[in-house]
């Protein structure tokens, strides 16, 4: 409601700035104003001010009565997450601190867990979603996802969001999801409160702009922007939460490579490192299902040879870190940048450099298939060497690398049976390509040029949404072939050191029974020790008929099935392309057959099991 001039003592002037401050006051300072009034009615003023209240206070209470007649700007926000690895889901909810601070009532909320009759009644929603794969949502944003895509979608004008999206550059479908739920939250008639934020994996900054976006925008559609002033606070589950520790994504732990071992035998065309690092006086803690990230360095080869094909000097100094802090070319190349991937933006950058009209007609949006042929399995030096001759100097350079993104491993260790240590299992990738050998920049240096005592630098990736049961006598069933078996090696030692009693089942594969079954000796004991109650394996090259673990599965079906029934959780790790997918139809087949259902039927138990989170997948 607004103070009209012809029904008040105001000027027009008057008016227009009491009608501007009026909307601003929250629920307390309109209580306040009201007791102001009451005081100076009461006579509890000096003579002088009370004659002046007299003066202003008709006017002043019916403007206290407009604002309180009028509907309150809603100061309520939903935040939902669909996240694989952690990352969203951390995000949402540092966003969702920083509101609370701000007197805001949030509700935050897996996408998977969210009840969709709410949408319709909610003010202001912020997603915050990654993309997994190629293209697709995160596990626990698929409901969610085909519920906005379904009829059952309701119109939502009124509503007001923004999206932050999380992806990868060097995926074609770079984040995908977030465009999709942004996309389709506009066409349901909701109006964007912030534009969208696509973030690369150096996600920290653009995800922090895209808060302050928010939170400004809020500010603004709810006239809250008083309460600033608290929200630096820290929300009570904030306050509540135990000190962490210095060492994060941003302030890696610089942890001691304590043993490093080739898990395969002799004769093996594989070879896969376990991996024991210290993580003495870090304060680092994690669970099992949680990842160690690490920041690599690139293999010094390949940083020469890009430095020599552009005759540089490898002692040039450049800006190589935040903050524009300096180093030499070489030492920027080898720890700062990313040198091995190509990707859209990168070569878009690039052929600002050189008059090289083949690099433009590659990067032209029809030419979206030759763009995707080129850069797979090319790294920088075959673009300088393909598109020359450049002009580009170091310092150009670097200003349009993305910098190094971490590695993420699945932990194969219980923090409570090796205290200040944490183990990995690592596979070393090596293939050829347009002509030249190429590795895995992390898997080939802790392969070829790490040796115990150097020192790694990482941090702790927590993952929510791959964890053992809350009740320790829940049964679980393990899918891990190759390095996938990782994490299942830590929620085993983590069940044997808290004694429980629920029954295990491990469905573990590889090529080769011999040189290629990576912790079996540690699987032989637990199955001993009835730690390990059953145990699966199934070996692709020892028989004419290649053999993976789904066939495994089929194989056992019935009794699958029955623990399915008894309440067991099923974990999968690994291969996403491939692996994820076979077992995920093996599960539906299962499930189809054993329990008598069609195949709607057999999709919707799946997708229940997922929703009681009674399903959790690490694939990549």
């Amino acid at each position: 409601m607004q103070l009209k001039v012809t029904n008040s003592p105001f000027t027009e002037e008057q008016a227009e700035l009491l009608n501007k401050l009026l909307p601003t006051l929250t629920e307390a300072q309109t209580q306040w104003l009201g007791g102001f009034l009451t005081f100076y009615r009461a006579g509890a003023a000096s003579a002088e001010t009370a004659a002046s209240a007299q003066l202003i206070a008709p006017a002043l209470e019916q403007a206290v009565q407009a604002v309180a007649s009028a509907p309150a700007a809603p100061r309520e926000a939903t935040i939902l997450f669909g996240s694989q690895t952690g990352n969203s889901q951390r995000l949402a909810g540092k966003l969702a601190d920083k509101l609370k601070g701000q007197g805001f009532e949030v509700t935050l909320s897996a996408m998977s867990a969210y009840k969709t009759n709410g949408l319709k009644k909610t003010a202001h929603l912020f997603i915050v979603a990654s993309t997994h794969g190629e293209g697709d949502p995160p596990d626990n944003a698929l409901t969610f996802h085909e519920f906005l895509y379904s009829k059952r979608a309701p119109k939502l004008d009124g509503l007001k969001f923004s999206v932050l999206a999380l992806g990868d550059t060097s995926y074609e479908f770079f984040c995908k999801t977030g465009i999709d739920f942004d996309e389709r939250l506009a066409e349901l008639g909701a109006e964007r409160l912030a534009d969208r934020v696509d973030c690369d994996l150096d996600f920290e900054a653009p995800a922090g702009e895209w808060m302050a976006s928010v939170i400004g925008a809020l500010d603004a559609a709810t006239g809250t922007g008083t309460a600033a002033a608290t929200a630096g606070a820290p929300s009570a589950s904030a306050a509540a939460a135990p000190a962490e520790s210095e060492y994060s994504r941003s302030n890696p732990f610089k942890a001691e490579v304590l043993t490093t071992i080739n898990l395969n035998g002799r004769g093996s065309d594989r070879e896969t490192r376990h991996l024991e690092l210290s993580l003495e006086g870090s304060d680092l803690s994690y669970e099992p299902g949680d990842c160690v990230g690490i920041y690599p360095e690139n293999d010094p080869a390949l940083v020469d040879a890009i430095i020599a094909a552009m005759n540089w000097s490898p002692s040039e100094v450049v800006v190589s870190g935040k903050d524009g802090d300096e180093g030499t070319l070489r030492s920027a190349l080898l720890r700062q940048f990313e040198i091995t991937v190509l990707t859209k933006p990168l070569l878009e950058k690039a052929a600002a450099f050189t008059d090289n009209g083949q690099l433009a007609e590659l990067i032209a949006p029809e030419k979206k298939a030759e763009l995707k042929a080129y850069t797979n399995g090319r790294d920088l030096l075959d673009l300088l060497q393909d598109f020359g001759p450049w002009k580009l100097t170091a310092a150009n350079l670097v200003s349009i690398l993305r910098k190094m993104p971490p590695r993420l491993y699945s932990i194969a260790s219980s923090n409570k049976a090796n205290e200040d240590e944490v183990h990995l299992t690592i596979r070393k990738v090596e293939y050829e390509a347009h002509g030249r050998a190429r590795g895995g920049v992390c898997s080939v240096q802790v392969s070829e040029r790490l040796a115990e005592g150097d020192t790694l630098p990482i941090f702790i990736q927590h993952n929510p949404n791959f964890k053992l049961p809350a009740n320790p006598e829940t049964p679980i069933i393990m899918v891990g072939p190759g390095t996938g078996v990782a994490p299942f090696r830590a929620f085993l030692e983590e069940r044997e050191e808290l004694g429980s009693e629920g029954k295990t089942w491990l469905f573990y594969g590889d090529r080769h029974f011999v040189t290629d079954f990576l912790y079996q000796t540690d699987w032989q004991r637990m199955l001993k020790d009835g730690v390990l109650t059953k145990l699966d394996v199934a070996f692709s090259r020892d028989s004419k008929e290649k053999v993976y673990v789904q066939h495994r599965m089929l194989q056992q079906a019935a009794e699958l099935y029955a623990w399915l029934q008894e309440g067991a959780h099923v974990y999968v790790c690994g291969d996403e392309k491939h692996m994820a997918h076979d077992v995920h139809n093996a599960l539906l087949t299962i499930i189809e057959q054993q329990g008598g259902l069609d195949a709607e039927a057999a999709k919707a138990y799946l997708a229940e099991l997922q929703a009681q989170q009674r399903y959790q997948r690490d694939v990549y």
